[in-house]
């Protein structure tokens, strides 16, 4: 009666140690990975000069803080990274949501803010800038959810 030995039980693999430490794994460099390309995209950004002065320091300010964090949560999730990555992604989510309904969809360059400009092929075009810091928005909500739901899962354990 081998056929009936599994009866009642849920099909799938059974969930165990090995398999909770291997998804936390995954789920730490994910989390880097992201924060990582949050960076090299700021870094990019930075590099084609397409701002004013003061958010090309921010945004270096901002690597400068998440980069190093991106190295500790891959070499050991360490909580306090955690926390301080949540929080820049949080922050920076706040600026270009205020940059992006404020300043550079007015077309005046008030703000000299300009994301997407060098990322989508119609630089003139303020609708294509909007786009690029909607993906930009959604890249630094993403990085602090990933962030959030690993401290949750280490703080579980």
């Amino acid at each position: 009666m081998t056929a009936l030995r599994g009866w009642g039980r849920p099909a799938g693999p059974v969930p165990g140690p090995r398999r909770v430490v291997h998804t936390r794994v995954v789920h730490t460099r994910v989390v880097a990975a992201v924060t990582a390309a949050s960076c090299l995209v700021h870094l990019w950004l930075v590099a084609g000069n397409l701002h004013g002065l003061w958010l090309n320091l921010l945004m270096l300010a901002m690597v400068a803080v998440c980069l190093p964090c991106a190295v500790h949560i891959w070499r050991d999730g360490r909580t306090g990274a955690l926390r301080q990555v949540m929080g820049c992604a949080l922050a920076m989510t706040v600026l270009h949501a205020v940059l992006l309904l404020g300043g550079s969809g007015s077309g005046s360059g008030a703000a000299g803010h300009n994301h997407g400009v060098a990322a989508l092929p119609a630089a003139g075009d303020s609708g294509s800038a909007a786009v690029g810091l909607l993906a930009i928005v959604v890249l630094e909500i993403t990085t602090a959810l990933l962030a959030a739901t690993l401290l949750a899962r280490l703080r579980r354990r």
